[in-house]
C-alpha cells in the first residue's frame, strides 16, 4: 500500500491548520474533512473551506450536530457560561465529550472510502486544557482499535503531540504559512478570527505562544 495520501481533520483553527501544511510537504495527496457539531460559530467552517481552496486541497463537510444533544458544554450551549480557567480535578467546560473519538473515527470512514489511510490531527499533550482526548495515549489506543474495527492500517499523525504553541508557531513560519496561520484562523472560542477575543483561554494560550516564539526569534536574530 502506498502511503501518499493523507486526510486532515481540518477545523481552520491555528493547530489543524499548521497541520495541514505539514500534511501537503510529507505527502503528495492531501484532503480535508471538517465537522459541524453544533458549534456556536458557523464561521468556523467558512474559514477552513477558504483556507482548504487556498491550500488547493478538497474540503469535504459532515454534520454530526447530534453529538451536541448527548453532552452539555459551552462550545454548543450558549446558556452555559465558559470556563476562563480549568476547575481543580475535573475538565473546563469547553471540553466537548467524545469530539475528537467521533472525528476522528467518523475521518477514518470517510478516508476509507477514498482509498486514504494515514489521518492527521493537530491535538496537542503539551500545550491542552486537561482534555482526555487530546493525550498520546488515547491516539494510540484509537489507532488500533480503527485498525481492528475496519481490518485496515491506518496511520494517525499527531505533528503537534510534544510541541507548545510557540513550537506551533515556529512550524508554521518554517513552512510559510505564518501570516496565514496568524490573520486567517480562527482559533477564538468567542468566534473571532485572527488574534481573537483575547481572553477565552484559547486565545491566550494561542497569543501566549505567539509571544515566546517572536521574543525567541527576535533574540535569535540579534546574534
Amino acid at each position: 500500500m502506498e502511503r501518499d495520501k493523507a486526510l486532515v481533520v481540518f477545523s481552520g483553527g491555528q493547530d489543524s491548520t499548521t497541520c495541514l501544511f505539514w500534511a501537503l510537504e510529507h505527502f503528495k495527496e492531501v484532503h480535508t474533512v471538517t465537522f459541524t457539531y453544533g458549534q456556536k460559530h458557523s464561521l468556523e467552517t467558512e474559514i477552513a473551506r477558504k483556507i482548504a481552496d487556498k491550500a488547493g486541497t478538497d474540503f469535504h463537510l459532515i454534520d454530526i450536530t447530534g453529538i451536541a444533544t448527548v453532552g452539555r458544554n459551552s462550545l454548543t450551549d450558549s446558556s452555559i457560561e465558559m470556563d476562563q480557567e480549568k476547575p481543580d480535578g475535573t475538565f473546563p467546560n469547553t471540553f466537548v465529550p467524545g469530539r475528537n473519538l467521533f472525528f476522528l473515527s467518523i475521518a477514518a470512514v470517510y478516508a476509507r472510502e477514498i482509498g486514504v489511510y494515514d489521518l492527521v490531527t493537530g491535538v496537542s499533550q503539551t500545550d491542552f486544557s486537561g482534555y482526555p482526548d487530546c493525550r498520546d495515549s488515547f491516539i494510540r489506543s484509537l489507532n488500533v482499535t480503527l485498525n481492528l474495527a475496519m481490518d485496515a492500517q491506518f496511520v494517525i499523525h499527531t505533528p503537534l503531540m510534544w510541541t507548545d504553541k510557540a513550537g506551533t508557531w515556529e512550524l508554521a513560519d518554517r513552512l510559510g504559512v505564518f501570516d496565514l496561520v496568524r490573520n486567517e484562523t480562527l482559533t477564538c472560542y468567542n468566534g473571532i478570527p485572527g488574534a481573537g477575543c483575547g481572553h477565552c483561554p484559547a486565545c491566550r494560550l494561542r497569543n501566549e505562544g505567539l509571544k515566546k516564539y517572536l521574543e525567541g526569534r527576535n533574540d535569535k536574530r540579534e546574534y
